[in-house]
């Protein structure tokens, strides 16, 4: 009955492709070769542009305008609570600091996983960045632990330019030697119910990227 069932299902799979039994298998296609990055401008271009067209937002931010944007996304999302990774890049720009002074509480990102739920924002910088794709590469350590990325109801990427990748063979590469690495494209989606995409359902409801440049 087992090999009947799994015939059925290869002859089924064959007809739908139009094939017989014995046919020659086809060539696989060409390997495409590396993608070649453009300028720094250009790039930063293509990541924007995929990342908002994912249902993300992603702008440029200076030092300038840093805390206006910081205060726009707290009203704008209703953020209450944070966790933070605790990188010497988050220190240099004092994100804990200006969120404190904005009156919101700060928890420990090696909290229990449950008080990280209940973070309305966890905040990481980016290891990497693909322009083509507007995926991000986050690695895990423990300054990064890799659940504020992960639980909280949105998800702030700090990322500066040195992040920038032409390609994900040049990703894996670098992390391959890693313990953790977490790929994000876009926010958490699934189309599992009635197949209607919803936002949030495995994941951050929002993700917000600020390429930073100083």
């Amino acid at each position: 009955m087992a090999k009947r069932a799994g015939y059925s299902v290869i002859e089924n799979v064959r007809r739908a492709l139009g094939r017989t039994a014995g046919a020659a298998v086809e060539a696989r296609p060409a390997v495409l070769a590396p993608r070649q990055a453009g300028s720094i401008e250009a790039e930063i271009d293509s990541l924007i542009k995929e990342i908002n067209a994912l249902s993300g937002s992603a702008q440029r931010v200076s030092e300038d305008d840093l805390n206006q944007v910081l205060k726009g996304l707290l009203q704008t999302q209703e953020v209450k609570k944070a966790t933070l990774w605790q990188t010497a890049g988050l220190a240099d720009l004092g994100l804990e600091g200006r969120l404190r002074e904005m009156g919101v509480e700060i928890m420990s990102p090696h909290a229990d996983k449950y008080v990280l739920a209940e973070c309305d924002l966890g905040v990481t910088e980016v290891d990497f960045a693909l322009p083509e794709t507007g995926t991000l590469g986050l690695l895990s350590s423990q300054d990064k632990p890799r659940a504020v990325s992960l639980l909280p109801r949105v998800h702030l990427a700090i990322l500066r330019p040195a992040a920038l990748r032409a390609d994900l063979h040049d990703v894996f590469a670098e992390a391959k030697d890693q313990g953790y690495l977490i790929l994000i494209t876009g926010p958490s989606r699934t189309a599992d119910i009635e197949l209607t995409v919803t936002l949030g359902v495995h994941g951050p409801q929002a993700l917000y990227v600020w390429v930073y440049s100083g």
